[in-house]
């Protein structure tokens, strides 16, 4: 492809009222084209409502297995949660600790994941693609279950965390974060290829958030200067007010600093100039009709 498509997805979609009010600013005035629902969050009747009113957002679902509550009743899935509380663990670092040790019975995961992709269709939309809160489908067994309920559900796309590994940066402090990425990266990129296989798309490249920094207006005018041809799918966690956001999510994440990288005038028009085209993952179902 020698096209440039930046597709912008929100992430979180219908945690909350005000990241679907962002997302509906980010649609009319922004760069926001796409974004993934939790199915299972407080906010969901409301990102519906707004994925109805406008058909120009791709919507998918955002399959949750940390940070939030399940559908299917927490003793059906005891695996999954944490005892006596009935709600999933409470980030990535705890469940893949839980999983590393072998207690996540990959069973209980299609079970919830079926249940979540259940609630998004009885709404009646069509689920453009797929990812998960904090990148838990790439997991080794989490991302076979993930593909095959993509395929049975005619959903064409998935995306492809490969967040790109600074191996120039050895700071100390830094470390961590590297080691991180490069983990990521690995099974991301094994991720593709199982995907490839069974026939769903992926964007070519990825960016976004990692350790918790914000995508700001010059890092998305990084990306449109340095724009590859092909997709490039930038990660975004938009909102209207940190501080009520932060409290809520237990996350010290600056969601308006996004939501302002991508409605900003000067880099719209930059994309323009460049010929860089915003588009959205009904990209990857018209590649394969």
């Amino acid at each position: 492809m020698d096209k440039k498509i930046l597709l912008v997805n929100a992430d979180d979609f219908g945690r909350h009222e005000l990241i679907n009010k962002a997302v509906e600013e980010g649609l009319l005035h922004g760069m926001i084209r796409s974004a993934t629902v939790m199915v299972t969050a407080r906010a969901f009747d409301g990102a519906v409502e707004l994925a109805r009113k406008y058909p120009q957002l791709s919507m998918g679902i955002h399959f949750t297995l940390v940070d939030g509550r399940p559908v299917l009743p927490p003793d059906q899935i005891p695996s999954l949660v944490q005892a006596g509380t009935g709600v999933f663990y409470p980030d990535h670092g705890a469940f893949v600790k839980h999983f590393l040790k072998g207690r996540v019975r990959l069973s209980e995961v299609r079970a919830e994941c079926e249940a979540q992709l259940e609630k998004f269709l009885q709404t009646g939309l069509v689920p453009t693609h797929a990812d998960s809160h904090q990148h838990m489908h790439v997991l080794p067994g989490i991302i076979d279950v993930v593909l095959g309920l993509c395929v049975r559900a005619g959903i064409p796309a998935v995306r492809i965390p490969a967040i790109p590994v600074d191996l120039l940066d050895t700071r100390p402090a830094n470390l961590g974060e590297q080691v991180g990425r490069a983990g990521l990266h690995i099974l991301a990129e094994r991720a593709r290829r199982k995907a490839e296989r069974r026939g769903l798309g992926a964007p070519d490249h990825f960016g976004g958030i990692v350790a918790g920094r914000a995508v700001d207006s010059a890092c998305i005018r990084t990306l449109l200067l340095g724009a590859r041809s092909g997709v490039t799918e930038i990660m975004l966690h938009p909102g209207l007010d940190d501080a009520v956001l932060q409290a809520d999510s237990h996350w010290d994440h600056s969601y308006e600093t996004e939501l302002a990288a991508v409605t900003d005038p000067a880099n719209l028009e930059l994309a323009r100039e460049l010929g860089v085209e915003l588009g959205n993952f009904r990209i990857f179902a018209s590649s394969r009709s």
